[in-house]
């Protein structure tokens, strides 16, 4: 792996110290991380109808995306879900290959747009950050080094309390601020764990997050074919790779490459985009940045470095929307448009009802027929609700046993009742009845039930 180095059959550490070349690629994903900054510290606070924009409350079994709120009752939704983002995930890593891991990537995003610019503040460029390492310890070392890792303390502890939000929610976290600490001492507790974890990965793990732990690169070695777009270099047009000379040999040939090294000084996990596609790159166009910078000094066409699929470089051929990626298209229309009939088509309440096996029917005064039933009723609100059951026809009776009450939020009751039907009004051994779950004065729901009695000529 790029980020370990067997120096002298020791294993040891081999730190990276990559090269800031700014260029589009670099401003487009400037920009597009100070669109998720902004989003990551203010999402546990945005509302949608009352509701957090995004909770993942996993204590409590109560989830909240996009301002709908999930319980325990809607987990056929999470699995459907989850296979959704699968698919997803294959077909993006199919098509672009590892692009999400460059732009997307919270750990990339902090690393280096974050920390890594902290870095580069307080300690300078590459070359002088790798000279400071390997100096000795002087005061105005020691003062960089403690000033570095005061504030990646800093910024870890800021990242846990946003993380800690969209798990708690942030009324709770809130709450651990402001109040005494021994109210709260799980969540306390939880935002040092969280800023220790933090800051371990961005002072010290590092690169080896994308390198070693994670298994996206492996995946994408499965995913990828000769058609994926994939941060590349053009070997066509590059090699033979070799030094600029001010007077070309006109007897050798030589390719646009020359062998500056930049492509490798600026990439984050230390890898050389010339040797191929490898797991550890992330796609970040650091490279490519490097080397159009280095083609306009020379006077060369841009793009040696560039987004390119096998296919383009050696069969010069366009980049293409294949048969394999059309299948994982369909099967992905196919599956959001389930997910979202299941969404939009769920109630804020829900109801089941059951006539209780075994019993027969029961002759009641005022010349009424009983049945008894059980019913389930499940809130999936954020707040209390009082319900009651009726019949939708008014000559029919709805008698409690069990009564409902109130539920609570993301709780469940269950409820037992006559059904009480006029004689008068039953002709057949079964009949449907409609039964209503209301709430104040709507309805929320209706469902038929069976009822059986006595016929009447």
């Amino acid at each position: 792996m790029s980020g370990l180095i067997a120096g002298s059959g020791s294993g040891e550490r081999k730190w990276q110290y990559p090269l800031i070349r700014k260029g589009i690629y670099y401003k487009w994903r400037n920009w597009l991380s100070y669109a998720y900054l902004i989003f990551f510290f203010t999402g546990p606070f945005l509302r949608i109808g009352g509701q957090p924009f995004l909770l993942l409350d996993f204590v409590n079994k109560h989830f909240v995306i996009l301002g709908q709120a999930f319980w325990p009752q809607d987990i056929f939704l999470f699995m459907l879900a989850s296979l959704v983002f699968i698919v997803c995930v294959v077909l993006f890593t199919l098509a672009f290959g590892r692009i999400f891991c460059g732009w997307i990537c919270p750990q990339t995003i902090f690393m280096e747009m974050v920390f890594r610019k902290i870095e580069i503040w307080i300690e300078g460029d590459a070359n002088k950050r790798k000279k400071l390492d390997a100096g000795p310890w002087t005061n105005d070392k020691l003062f960089k080094k403690t000033a570095k890792h005061v504030l990646f303390l800093i910024v870890s502890f800021l990242i846990a309390n946003t993380f800690l939000a969209y798990l708690t929610g942030s009324e709770n976290l809130i709450k651990i601020i402001t109040e005494p600490v021994w109210r709260h001492w799980v969540g306390f507790a939880s935002i040092w764990v969280f800023t220790i974890i933090f800051y371990l990965v961005y002072s010290q793990v590092r690169e080896l997050v994308c390198t070693v732990i994670c298994p996206y690169g492996r995946l994408q070695s499965v995913l990828i074919d000769k058609d994926t777009l994939v941060v590349a270099y053009n070997d066509v047009r590059g090699e033979p790779r070799g030094k600029l000379m001010r007077v070309a040999d006109p007897f050798i040939p030589k390719g646009d490459c020359v062998d500056c090294g930049l492509c490798v000084s600026v990439c984050p996990t230390g890898i050389d985009i010339r040797n191929g596609t490898q797991i550890e790159c992330i796609n970040c166009t650091m490279c490519i940045d490097a080397c159009d910078h280095v083609m306009d000094k020379i006077n060369k066409p841009r793009n040696l470095i560039g987004y390119f699929s096998e296919n383009m470089i050696h069969a010069q051929t366009k980049a293409s929307f294949t048969g394999r990626m059309k299948g994982y298209a369909a099967v992905i229309i196919v599956l959001i448009s389930v997910l979202c009939y299941f969404i939009f088509s769920r109630t804020d309440l829900n109801m089941t009802v059951m006539r209780s096996a075994g019993t027969l029917y029961q002759a009641q005064p005022g010349g009424y027929i009983s049945n008894i039933y059980t019913a389930e009723v499940i809130n999936k609100t954020n707040t209390i609700q009082k319900i009651v059951i009726k019949a939708e026809d008014p000559a029919i009776r709805v008698k409690y046993i069990q009564a409902p009450g109130a539920i609570n939020k993301g709780d469940e009751t269950n409820t037992v009742f006559f059904i009480m039907i006029p004689a008068t009004k039953i002709h057949a051994f079964k009949t449907d009845v409609k039964l209503q779950l209301v709430t104040g004065s709507k309805i929320i729901q209706t469902i038929s039930t069976t009822f059986v009695g006595p016929v009447n000529d």
